[in-house]
């Protein structure tokens, strides 16, 4: 079965403003709610936002990700509760 992008569901994103960096929790076609860390968001010079892959982490990243943790997991808690 072939991705189709209109069964991908972005339910809850976070970006560290420092850095740009995004996590999200996806769902796709229904499924089990998934972190996805990346990409990565910064501003062009004219001024546009675009993205790239999130690649190696900074020191920084990986504070703001720490901190953001629990408040991650507690939704995906919420959206999937364990088993």
């Amino acid at each position: 079965m072939p991705y189709d992008a209109e069964k991908d569901e972005v339910l809850k994103q976070w970006e560290c403003g420092g850095t740009g960096l995004v996590v999200s929790i996806n769902r796709y076609d229904g499924g089990e709610p998934k972190l996805q860390i990346g990409p990565r968001n910064y501003t062009r010079r004219d001024g546009g936002v675009s993205q790239r892959k999130a690649g190696r982490l900074t020191i920084e990243d990986v504070q703001w990700l720490y901190d953001a943790l629990e408040e991650i997991k507690e939704e995906m808690e919420r959206l999937a509760p364990p088993e």
